[in-house]
């Protein structure tokens, strides 16, 4: 295998918050979206829940964009790949905003959506390089910060902005983060080693890999439980609690206090004991995405829940850990496709919360559709250990 440590960063702190920044501009883009859906609706003249294929859309460009650019860019230095994903979201995020019509934002949501998976599977793999095996997912945890921030303050303070100047001018703004990220990567972030061996097909064969593909499993479908959730909390709590519209970015900001705290409290389960702490952190999922159910009627319950539900984050750093002791050469393809995977989550909660809303369900009934997802990739996951330990195969070494 490669030498995968990275060289020390004159200033590993700024390091660290330049690939945290990446993190905060996507998650932004991600997540203001949940802010801001009947303001979508009503300037490109759709209904509330359709907004959700833009959601889809965006999730799915991250879904085809980790395998596809993993593949292509293999032996692209990781600084270089990491500025050149900026680069392309920052265009795709502007391109959004200058949409004229739904279905060209749909189409434009999954271009900018494309770089997402590569970015955080490279900077993921940056970050855990330097720091001892034992540590790797709090060093994964650090890097994701970004993301849980940008649920606290930058989708909130996007949504605020949205509704006052136009949902355009959130997605203006995220280009101007991704920007910003691009220059301190370049200032910060030393260079990477070109990996001479690397190939499409060795990439590739993390694709084939039957413990990489449950564990991918187990991202796609259990982590699916939050987005069917997250995706309509905001039009839950107005509709069902008659929240004020104004407490929209309060509500982000709850889900991602939530996301924080998972964040670290999973990266530290995922390095105490890894294996233990995939199923815990998926039957605590499950048991909030329940709760919110009956407790969405009452605004008070329905906000302290969303909090709950957003702890879920904490299955990242342990999924991510968990791909980077089985993947074997292929780091890269594991680390992205990880992505990928939580946003074919993304995908498919979306996806299902809205069908089970216009079929008639009350809108907290995306808190069962969230347990069943749970619940399933707990299933997965036990199938998965189980072939494991009937049929064992030669263990990777762990990345770094």
């Amino acid at each position: 295998m490669q030498n995968t440590r990275t060289p020390q960063a004159h200033h590993p702190r700024l390091a660290e918050l330049a690939l945290a920044l990446g993190g905060f501009g996507i998650g932004t883009s991600e997540f203001v979206i949940m802010g801001l859906m009947e303001r979508v609706a009503a300037d490109l003249a759709v209904g509330t829940a359709d907004v959700g294929y833009a959601i889809s859309a965006y999730a799915l460009g991250v879904v085809v964009g980790a395998p596809l650019i993993s593949a292509l860019a293999a032996r692209v230095p990781r600084r270089a790949l990491l500025i050149t994903l900026m680069l392309v979201f920052a265009m795709g995020n502007v391109a959004s905003a200058l949409a004229t019509s739904f279905w060209s934002f749909v189409g434009l949501r999954f271009l900018a959506g494309l770089p997402h998976g590569a970015y955080f599977g490279v900077a993921a793999l940056v970050a855990a390089a330097t720091v001892p095996v034992d540590q790797r997912a709090r060093a994964i945890g650090r890097v994701m910060l970004g993301l849980s921030t940008a649920i606290v303050i930058g989708a909130p303070l996007a949504t605020w902005a949205g509704q006052w100047l136009g949902w355009q001018f959130a997605f203006h703004a995220v280009g101007v983060v991704a920007l910003a990220a691009m220059a301190m990567i370049w200032l910060f972030v030393p260079p990477q080693p070109q990996d001479l061996s690397a190939s499409p097909r060795r990439e590739l064969a993390a694709l084939v890999s039957r413990r990489v593909l449950f564990t991918l499993g187990v991202a796609s479908i259990g982590f699916g439980g939050m987005f069917a959730v997250f995706s309509y909390v905001v039009p839950t709590l107005r509709l069902q609690t008659g929240m004020p519209e104004a407490l929209g970015p309060w509500v982000l900001a709850i889900f991602g206090i939530g996301g924080i705290v998972g964040n670290l409290v999973g990266a530290r389960l995922a390095d105490r004991n890894l294996m233990r702490a995939i199923p815990a952190i998926l039957l605590w999922s499950l048991a909030a995405q329940v709760g919110f159910f009956f407790a969405a009627n009452h605004l008070a319950t329905g906000l302290l829940f969303v909090g709950l539900v957003g702890t879920g984050i904490a299955l990242g750093p342990a999924l991510q850990t968990r791909l980077m002791d089985v993947a074997g050469e292929a780091q890269t393809m594991a680390a992205s496709m990880n992505h990928a995977a939580f946003n074919g989550a993304n995908a498919l909660g979306a996806w299902l919360g809205g069908v089970t809303i216009k079929a008639g369900a009350p809108w907290s009934s995306t808190g069962l559709v969230g347990a069943g997802l749970a619940l399933a990739g707990l299933a997965v996951f036990s199938l998965g250990l189980y072939l494991e330990r009937r049929c064992p195969t030669t263990a990777a070494a762990p990345a770094g």
